[in-house]
């Protein structure tokens, strides 16, 4: 059977550095692939590297399907879990892995239950739970709060504000930068405000222009602090929009889902 290689998943794949590949390929070659690689049916799931190793230097290997997996989304949600066990993972790494595990499990919780889920989303978020039921124990507790995000990345609930402001406003050149550990959340939470012709340019003239880029939005702020106060309510109309325009798309998909209940 071929094995597909999923491009979205090897999107949670930590990559090797050239020392820790070469390591792999000697033991490879010495040793043979000891570990089965992981599938759920004929989708890699585990063992991305050594798979590409076997493949170029023509290695047997084994392979064992997973029982855990219902659909590719709990594929997608044991990989972020995953992840975000790692102590080599960037702050920034978990808090958009924890971010994305959000959206997976809203997406679940709305097809499976859309009722409750409209309730649900419609209430004020907090981080009380419920006591677990039996049909709902081994379900992945929904993260309907910024702090349960920030308590599943191992972040504080600032960090994340900063993180999704990078992802919402940061041009592809900061994000790397803050990726590579160039840049940190402050900074390029700052960066981000700037223009994005200002970001790229800041970016490629590296480290030390995105410092000052950052220096000089701090000191702006600082200067006029009613534009760090404008900033704060423009990201709360945004997401207050956004917010509105999810329930209403809730809302659609829940009158259609009881219109043909009633046809």
């Amino acid at each position: 059977m071929p094995i597909v290689v999923n491009e979205d998943l090897k999107a949670y794949i930590d990559p090797l550095t050239p020392d820790e590949h070469d390591a792999l390929e000697r033991s490879l070659l010495a040793e043979g692939c000891r570990d089965a690689l992981v599938l759920w049916g004929d989708v890699l799931v585990d063992g991305h590297n050594r798979y590409g190793i076997c493949q170029k230097h023509g290695i047997p290997f084994q392979t064992l399907q997973s029982t855990l997996f219902q659909s590719m989304e709990d594929v997608h949600l044991w990989m972020i879990d995953q992840h975000l066990g790692r102590r080599s993972v960037s702050d920034y790494q978990r808090g958009v892995l924890a971010l994305r595990k959000r959206e997976i499990l809203n997406a679940r919780r709305l097809a499976t239950d859309p009722v409750a889920a409209v309730a649900e989303n419609s209430a004020p978020a907090d981080d009380s739970a419920a006591p677990a039921t039996a049909a709902t124990v081994a379900a992945p507790e929904p993260l309907k709060s910024r702090e349960a995000i920030a308590k599943a990345a191992r972040l504080s609930s600032s960090q994340v504000v900063l993180i999704e402001k990078i992802q919402k406003q940061a041009a592809p050149e900061v994000v790397a930068a803050v990726k590579s550990g160039t840049l940190s959340l402050n900074a390029a939470a700052a960066v981000a405000t700037l223009p994005a012709e200002e970001q790229v340019e800041a970016a490629q003239g590296g480290k030390e222009l995105l410092r000052q880029a950052a220096k000089r939005v701090r000191e702006a702020r600082k200067r006029n602090p009613s534009t760090e106060a404008g900033e704060q309510v423009s990201d709360s109309v945004e997401a207050l929009k956004a917010r509105i325009a999810e329930l209403e798309a809730e809302n659609a998909q829940l009158r259609a889902q009881l219109a043909a209940v009633a046809a």
